[in-house]
Parts: C-alpha cells; sequence; structure tokens
C-alpha cells in the first residue's frame, strides 16, 4: 500500500508539472515554480522535493517509469513467443496503451533540456531490458548482444515517437510503433537454438618479420 501511495503521488506530481509547463506556452518549463507545481498536485514542496531534484526530472517521470517498465513487461510475456514478436508486443503495451499525449511528448521532445532527461531515462531502461532478453534467449547477463538488441529497441522507440509527432495526419502510435521495431527485429532474431549471426573465426595477428 504504501508503494501505491508513493507512486500516485509521483505520477500526481509529474502531471501536475507537465501541465504548468504546456500551460505557459513555448517558454513553458521556465516559468513553471516548484511551489506552483506543488499547490497543483496537492503536496507540500518539501513532498515535491522528496521525489525530483528538477523541472525537468519531474516532467519526464512518467516517460522514465515507462521505460523502465519495459523489462518487466518483456519478462512477463508468454515463455514460448518469439523473441520478436514478445518485444514489439511488450513495447507496445508499455508505450502505445494508452495512447501517448501529443502536447506533453512534443514538449519533451523539442525541448533541450527535457530531452536530455528522457535519453537518460532510456539509457536506465536498457540494462533491465537487456537481463530480459538474456533472460528469455539462454544468454549470459554480461552477454554483448542482449545488450546491443536493447539499446537499438530503445533507439526505434525514440525514433517512432518523433516520426508519429512530425506526421500532419499520424496513425494510431501502436501502428507506428510496431513498424519502428520491426525494423530491428526480425523473426528468428536471438533465437535460443539459432547460432549467432555475427560469429567469426577468431582473428590472429601476423607473425612479425625478422
Amino acid at each position: 500500500m504504501r508503494t501505491r501511495n508513493k507512486q500516485a503521488t509521483r505520477e500526481a506530481i509529474s502531471a501536475a508539472a507537465l501541465r504548468l509547463a504546456l500551460e505557459k506556452g513555448p517558454e513553458g518549463l521556465a516559468l513553471v515554480r516548484v511551489r506552483d507545481i506543488a499547490e497543483a498536485a496537492g503536496v507540500a514542496p518539501r513532498t515535491y522535493n522528496n521525489y525530483f531534484s528538477s523541472r525537468e526530472e519531474a516532467i519526464c517521470a512518467f516517460q522514465a517509469d515507462q521505460a523502465r517498465r519495459l523489462g518487466r513487461a518483456l519478462s512477463a510475456r508468454p515463455a514460448g513467443e518469439p523473441l520478436d514478436e514478445a518485444v514489439v508486443a511488450a513495447a507496445i503495451e508499455v508505450f502505445a496503451d494508452p495512447e501517448p499525449d501529443r502536447g506533453g511528448l512534443k514538449m519533451i521532445m523539442s525541448t533541450p533540456s527535457l530531452q536530455g532527461e528522457a535519453l537518460k531515462a532510456f539509457a536506465m531502461a536498457e540494462e533491465p531490458l537487456a537481463l530480459a532478453i538474456a533472460e528469455r534467449v539462454g544468454d549470459d547477463a554480461d552477454e554483448l548482444r542482449p545488450a546491443v538488441l536493447a539499446a537499438a529497441v530503445a533507439g526505434a522507440v525514440r525514433v517512432a515517437g518523433r516520426h508519429w509527432l512530425d506526421s500532419t495526419d499520424p496513425q494510431p502510435f501502436a501502428e507506428v510503433l510496431d513498424e519502428a521495431l520491426r525494423q530491428v527485429m526480425r523473426p528468428g532474431t536471438l533465437a535460443p537454438s539459432a547460432e549467432p549471426a555475427l560469429t567469426r573465426p577468431a582473428l590472429t595477428r601476423p607473425a612479425r618479420r625478422s
């Protein structure tokens, strides 16, 4: 119960911060004060400071929480589901259900300081996603392949978001995300029974001439 209450408070503060920034217009971020955010969220400024160290962190908290959920969502997919299908389904569940708020996402992806905070959130999410991928295909946790694939998935999600925002007649975000992820997730990707796609003979140094 305490964990749920803390998460609800975190989400309320984040939603208030984003709403106030959007209401202030193009320069909204610079005009939003901690006291205003706390009041809009129904908490004390001290409570705000217990959860967030900056306005940027507060505004991007929802995206950060989404990114951290991706590894757990993948682990929860049926064990026999192919990796490519499992990753796409998990990402759509986390990032596209419900449909993202276009105004909020546009502010985050067009404001340099918010872009940096969002990138940090995705970077933090790569490790748990890589661990979930490694566990699913039987790789060791420190192998390179799952880490590279996790980074590619995170990048595909970001690119899908930009593409969706840039479109004048956008498809549902779930369809855009599905298309983007299938550029990096092919059928049989890291299948447990497959040999590594990039396996090569070990290189040897040529003997020195005397």
